[in-house]
């Protein structure tokens, strides 16, 4: 009966292989699943008219192994390298896989038929004999089993921030060493019970909870550059609707490896007594009620391709808003002049307007205050030596820096010109501040133009 049924999948199979006909279409007629008749024709594929005389029906844990690392390691699916190894059936080779990943190779071993029987007589003097005269295989045993208490203790310290070993810890090392030594003798080791660690072990099967927050997180990071640390990556999700606390962002972003660059110190433009300095009218006060009210300014300094560039923009204090910027090679006062002609075409009839910066040379130049008083602007200096007095500036200059100049990759000085613009841009429209209700500079002004009007 087997014959037959032997030579009956063999015709099936070279049925497929000589006629135009589809596996499904033929496994209809034959009433088989079209699975099993794929790897039927795979079988006759590779053994030809022996494709269904399988030589063994327990197999060696060493066969077992090479089979795993030959579809690991030449990457072929479990199907066809049980067809190449010729198996009855590829769920064994599925099974085998299995045990392997959660027992280790030890598990892979042909179970014993039948049970011995020996008095309790009979085992009490053999268990004498035995530990008087050890055998080899006892000694051998005996060396794995140190081996591998050895190997098990120099494992938790390592895994433990803490100096705790919990049981997960335990789990953990359990399965790192899964397929050197046994599991259930790393288990009696550990002295763990059984169920916990395959409970362990089926909640890391378990997909990541965690998924969709590190995708969303990781989209934001990359879309910003990596400019955004936790806080505002969590104002960007509690502005779409999401409900998560900037804690967890801070954990998924450290378990991701996420975070924003270091910020650098500033160029500083102090020569000295040129010129009169204004007093501190500001005093730190960098609230404003509305646009145009407070503005601060000051001067960095880029260096490229061997080369430096002096940047001085004017931020107004009530969102935070690049109003304009001027950027040269030498820090000439006529970057500041240009920057301030730039700026008044900003500037409103009625609107009430103080000028900070610190005590630079080119804001106590006659001509620089002399602009500000033709146009009543009033002018505002930060005490000398005293960088806090216009940390908002100081403050913009180290985000610039960390999430322009060095994030970025520039292949010319134009490149890096056309960059800052684009920057300058971003940051207006659409970097996102907490203490601007989660809104952009220019998305806060607007919103509170048209509440006020």
């Amino acid at each position: 009966m087997t014959h037959l049924i032997k030579e009956k999948k063999l015709q099936i199979a070279k049925r497929y292989l000589n006629e135009m006909i589809s596996y499904r279409e033929l496994a209809n007629q034959v009433g088989v699943d079209h699975s099993t008749l794929r790897y039927w024709v795979l079988l006759v594929r590779y053994h030809g008219d022996q494709a269904f005389s399988f030589p063994y029906t327990n197999y060696p844990s060493a066969f077992k192994m090479r089979v795993i690392q030959f579809i690991t390691e030449k990457n072929y699916s479990i199907r066809e390298a049980s067809a190449i190894f010729h198996l009855p059936d590829p769920s064994m080779l599925r099974k085998w896989k299995k045990t392997w990943e959660t027992a280790g190779v030890d598990a892979l071993e042909p179970k014993e038929k039948g049970l011995s029987i020996m008095t309790s007589n009979q085992r009490k003097n053999k268990d004498k004999s035995n530990a008087q005269n050890p055998s080899v295989e006892e000694l051998i045993e005996e060396l794995e089993y140190l081996r591998m208490e050895n190997a098990y203790l120099k494992k938790p310290e390592s895994l433990s921030s803490r100096g705790t070993i919990t049981s997960q810890i335990k789990a953990k090392v359990i399965y790192e060493l899964r397929n050197a030594f046994p599991v259930i003798k790393m288990i009696n080791i550990a002295k763990m019970p059984r169920s916990t660690y395959y409970s362990f072990l089926k909640k890391w099967n378990q997909p990541d909870p965690d998924r969709k927050w590190k995708r969303r997180i990781t989209f934001i990071y990359r879309k910003h550059s990596g400019r955004f640390g936790y806080r505002r990556i969590t104002d960007v999700l509690q502005e779409k609707g999401y409900q998560i606390n900037k804690k967890k962002v801070l954990r998924i972003m450290r378990d991701l490896g996420l975070k924003c660059m270091v910020r650098m110190k500033k160029y500083r433009s102090y020569k000295g007594e040129v010129g009169e300095a204004a007093p501190n009218i500001l005093n730190r006060d960098f609230r404003a009620q509305k646009p145009n009210q407070k503005w601060v300014t000051d001067i960095t300094e880029f260096k490229v391709f061997g080369e430096k560039l002096y940047l001085s923009p004017i931020l107004d204090l009530f969102n935070s808003e690049v109003i304009t910027y001027t950027l040269q090679s030498r820090p000439t006062f006529d970057l500041v002049d240009t920057m301030l002609a730039q700026g008044l075409k900003h500037v409103n009839e009625g609107d009430d307007l103080l000028l900070h910066s610190d005590q630079g040379w080119h804001y106590r130049m006659a001509k620089y205050r002399r602009t500000l008083k033709e146009h009543k602007i009033t002018q505002s200096m930060s005490r000398k030596g005293n960088c806090l007095d216009n940390s908002v500036m100081e403050n913009f200059f180290g985000i610039l820096k960390s999430e322009f100049l060095y994030l970025q990759e520039f292949e010319s000085i134009e490149h890096f010109k056309d960059e800052l613009e684009k920057y300058i841009y971003y940051y207006n429209h659409l970097r996102i501040k907490s203490r601007l209700n989660r809104k952009s500079p220019v998305a806060y002004r607007v919103s509170t133009e048209e509440v006020a009007a």
